[in-house]
């Protein structure tokens, strides 16, 4: 959102004040003052102008409006409808920018991992976070691990039970809520950029979603507040991608993969065993028959266990 206009609402919010004292204040034209406001007003925040001036009585529950209040240091880009925020990521990467969210209400062309169709209906959380992360390529796994840290945290402060399987998949009760998708560029020792996309169903309906064992928000808890989710979810990846020794614990603690019996096809072969434990930068490690594995990247499922 324009700086300007956020520090206008920001004003307002405490309650009201006239054009004249938001001029001063921001140090612009009251014609200035008055335009901002209309564009506002446009963006569905009300805004009526009374005796003491312009007060805001109520903020759109999305859209631009996600950057009101948001306690994050990003800078929020909206759309309506958008082939896809990883690749508008990627362009605004290539420009030069940083910090900047890409968030759209609807996604026309979504991929997930290893090239997958991801259905992006309206009333979803689809997003992508362009970072600038000054760590080795090896170490990027790490994002995508605090991205589901962070998803599946904002997403119990809805009230659902989510949990992680590995690498990178929001679950309730075994059914995908949401995935991640992570791409980067840079040199051999040196990351450039990094984006790392979420794809959450939020509120939308299951006979949307292309697969039989996925969920929504919708359909565990009733529609929610996208705004205050997402806010959640962005303040909590800004904080694990500051603290990146904090990442790990926190996602043991939500973990739905450890302690299960999983099968792991990492393309050269399969793995079955237990899974006992992930270390940096989030490389899983299995006990099989013949020993630990260790898994850098791969497809994994969950299986019943060996009793059942």
């Amino acid at each position: 959102m324009h700086e300007t206009r956020n520090r206008i609402l920001s004003t307002i919010a405490e309650g009201p004040a006239g054009g004249p004292e938001l001029a001063e204040t921001l140090d612009i034209s009251r014609a200035a003052v008055w335009k901002h406001v209309e564009a506002l007003r446009e963006m569905g925040f009300e805004i009526p102008g009374g005796e003491d001036g312009y007060a805001l009585e109520s903020v759109p529950s999305y859209g631009p409006a996600v950057a009101f209040e948001l306690d994050a240091p990003f800078t929020v880009e909206y759309h309506d409808s958008i082939a896809s925020t990883n690749a508008r990521a990627r362009d605004l990467a290539e420009e030069g920018a940083a910090d900047v969210v890409v968030l759209a209400d609807e996604q026309t062309g979504g991929r997930g991992r290893l090239d997958r169709a991801w259905e992006s209906p309206s009333g979803g959380v689809w997003l992508s976070i362009l970072s600038r992360a000054e760590i080795p390529p090896a170490n990027a796994p790490i994002y995508t691990l605090a991205a589901a840290v962070a998803t599946a945290e904002a997403v119990r402060t809805m009230g659902v039970d989510a949990t992680i399987k590995w690498p990178n998949d929001v679950l309730v009760d075994g059914r995908k809520l949401a995935g991640i998708l992570t791409e980067m560029e840079g040199e051999a020792d040196r990351v450039s950029w990094l984006v790392v996309g979420i794809g959450l169903n939020a509120n939308v309906d299951i006979e949307a979603l292309p697969f039989e064992e996925a969920t929504s928000l919708r359909a565990e808890v009733g529609d929610v507040d996208r705004r205050e989710l997402v806010h959640e979810l962005l303040e909590r990846f800004a904080h694990y991608r500051e603290n990146h020794d904090a990442v790990l614990p926190a996602w043991r603690d939500l973990s739905a993969t450890l302690g299960r019996r999983v099968r792991v096809d990492t393309g050269p072969e399969t793995i079955v065993g237990e899974a006992v434990d992930i270390t940096v930068p989030g490389t899983l490690h299995v006990q099989t028959d013949d020993g630990t594995e260790t898994v850098a990247a791969g497809d994994c499922e969950h299986l019943r266990p060996v009793e059942e």
